[in-house]
């Protein structure tokens, strides 16, 4: 189990990057992800189908890639942290085999409800340097003082 270093409320600034997270999703990774998600569409396994559906191949599923930007956000909130929101929208395909960068900034912090708040955007980043996936997401994070 990889331990993620705990970041803490006073730890972060709005204009923050969030430690990145590199992801290289193979054809493999996306039929084990259809057999636990239920998704079976063939262009996400079948290359000669999403070719005949005009795509340039296999594509991830999208889905998946929210989950790569939850993990993004699952490792900077930490243990001691919550995901409160996670949204995405996708913007264009991404392919097994081309390595995708997961990236967030801290856009605002405040502390509502006595829980220390802390909105990101994010987004997953292809080697060409495309955002094929946007989003937002709300983390609260532990502080110092306990």
């Amino acid at each position: 189990m990889i331990m993620h270093p705990q970041f803490h409320y006073e730890d972060v600034e709005v204009g923050s990057e969030i430690p990145s997270l590199e992801k290289n999703p193979t054809t493999q990774q996306l039929v084990k992800y259809a057999g636990a998600s239920g998704d079976f569409y063939q262009i996400h396994y079948d290359k000669d189908y999403a070719l005949g559906n005009g795509l340039p191949g296999v594509i991830i599923h999208g889905a998946l890639k929210n989950a790569f930007l939850g993990q993004l956000m699952t490792d900077f909130a930490g243990a001691q942290g919550t995901l409160r929101r996670l949204a995405v929208q996708y913007r264009g395909m991404d392919q097994p085999g081309e390595k995708l960068i997961a990236r967030g900034r801290v856009t605002r912090k405040a502390v509502e409800g006595g829980e220390h708040v802390v909105e990101c955007e994010i987004w997953l980043e292809n080697s060409k340097g495309d955002k094929n996936t946007t989003g937002t997401a709300i983390v609260v994070l532990p502080t110092r003082a306990g």
